[in-house]
């Protein structure tokens, strides 16, 4: 029987409960994460397979496909289960180049909004975040968008993501934040500081590119290759392990396309680095 999710819990917004090992759906669309997947059966088989192994938190955008990651998302699992969050992102626009460009005009965000709900076949999003700060825009004025459709009970918690600790601090001030999702990983710890801010605050904090271990110092990545082996795992598995263990806050949602990685993926719950194994990472 395959291993299913046993990671700890965490409190988005202090009430939606959820494991902390969850599913990024970005890797569910097409090359360039644009269209559909080549096999649409294959990436709704990926979904079901996740929820089946006790992942109860799946994060996408409207930029993934675009459209496309929020759509498969609601064909396979909707209606959705109680203990199901889904949660989404609007902020980006795409186009044919497969550029990523911020739009964070507040009338903009409130179409957004308007359209990831009707894509996801709900009435009231989980958890909405701001995929990236505009700098042609006031930061103020985008959160503020997102705080009225809060009140208006379209939007069950607020999110960020890309965000600086100034950012974030902000836009604390205008509506509860109940989590931020920045690039982070083994290899990449450019966000140490929002991570500490999260973890004061009680905010979950969702490291994308969670499985990144490419470009370790040399002692590091000898020491990840040692502490895989050691338990019998892959490197990509020691380093969700290591996020893991090294937040309470911490939220990881690894992606992928294959049932045999995402199996591979949730299996990485099992392993338990000791404090030793910690340090050698750089906890």
């Amino acid at each position: 029987m395959p291993l299913r999710n046993a990671s700890d819990t965490f409190d988005i917004g202090g009430e939606l409960t959820v494991h902390r090992l969850g599913f990024g759906a970005m890797r569910i669309t097409g090359d360039g994460v644009l269209g559909d997947p080549d096999d649409v059966e294959n990436a709704k088989r990926v979904l079901q397979t996740a929820v089946s192994l006790g992942v109860d938190f799946v994060d996408t955008a409207d930029s993934y496909g675009p459209g496309t990651s929020e759509r498969l998302i609601a064909e396979t699992l909707a209606p959705y289960a109680e203990d199901l969050v889904v949660a989404t992102k609007g902020g980006l626009l795409r186009n044919r180049d497969g550029d990523w460009v911020p739009h964070g005009e507040p009338a903009y965000l409130r179409n957004a909004h308007l359209c990831s709900v009707d894509r996801l076949r709900t009435d009231c999003i989980d958890l909405y975040q701001y995929h990236r700060p505009d700098p042609d825009v006031d930061f103020e004025a985008s959160i503020a968008a997102l705080a009225e459709l809060k009140d208006a009970g379209v939007i069950r918690h607020v999110g960020l993501s890309n965000v600086t600790v100034e950012q974030l601090q902000t836009a604390r001030s205008i509506v509860d934040i109940a989590t931020v999702q920045n690039r982070y990983n083994l290899a990449n710890r450019e966000h140490e500081a929002v991570l500490d801010v999260c973890e004061a605050n009680g905010v979950g904090f969702i490291p994308w590119f969670p499985l990144g271990a490419g470009g370790l110092g040399e002692e590091t990545a000898s020491a990840l290759s040692a502490v895989a082996d050691a338990h019998d795992a892959t490197s990509y598995q020691v380093a969700l392990a290591w996020l893991l263990q090294r937040s309470p806050v911490m939220l990881p949602i690894p992606g992928t396309s294959s049932v045999a990685h995402l199996r591979e993926n949730v299996a990485a719950s099992h392993v338990e680095l000791s404090d030793e194994e910690m340090q050698r990472l750089g906890a």
